[in-house]
């Protein structure tokens, strides 16, 4: 595990979340494309709840707590039990790096950490280093999602306007 690369990623991934989601009037930040779809003022919140229940702490007990049970998560639940799409967007946003934070403050902790650690999953084993990898992964897929929802937003607003000069989405 290149850990340098893998802190710089996280922190950049910060700054490009940052970026895509401050300064979005309300009615964007809480827009959806669909009805089954993540708003922005979702994504950020998502991304806020699993850096601090979800990647870090499960980094955590693969190389510090080995054979413990994770703690329960449900992603895909706290979108509508946590209400996220009723919270403040600069809110949430200051959170998310909050946290962020904390894991950047964290992670060099672990310079000398066995990456090839295991852990048992109900989907078979992941190591610590699947893990960050993982986590680095998870932002950037987001950062997409981020980017589709601008696209799309963007798309919604211009009406009855095409793109289409633009080039191929």
């Amino acid at each position: 595990m290149n850990l340098d690369y893998s802190i710089k990623q996280l922190t950049s991934h910060a700054a490009a979340i940052q970026a895509l989601a401050r300064e979005i009037p309300d009615e964007q930040a809480r827009w959806k494309p669909a009805p089954d779809s993540w708003s922005i003022l979702e994504v950020v919140n998502h991304l806020y709840d699993e850096e601090r229940e979800d990647f870090r702490v499960r980094l955590d007990y693969i190389l510090h707590r080995p054979g413990q049970p994770w703690p329960p998560i449900d992603p895909a639940g706290w979108v509508t039990s946590r209400e996220y799409n009723q919270r403040d967007l600069e809110e949430s946003l200051k959170n998310f790096l909050s946290e962020r934070e904390r894991s950047l403050t964290w992670l060099p902790e672990l310079a000398s950490a066995n990456w090839a650690t295991t852990c048992p999953t109900p989907w078979g084993q992941i190591t610590a280093g699947d893990m960050f990898a993982a986590w680095i992964a998870h932002d950037i897929l987001h950062l997409r999602q981020l980017v589709e929802l601008h696209w799309a937003y963007n798309l919604h607003k211009v009406k009855p306007y095409t793109v289409q000069y633009a080039g191929d989405w």
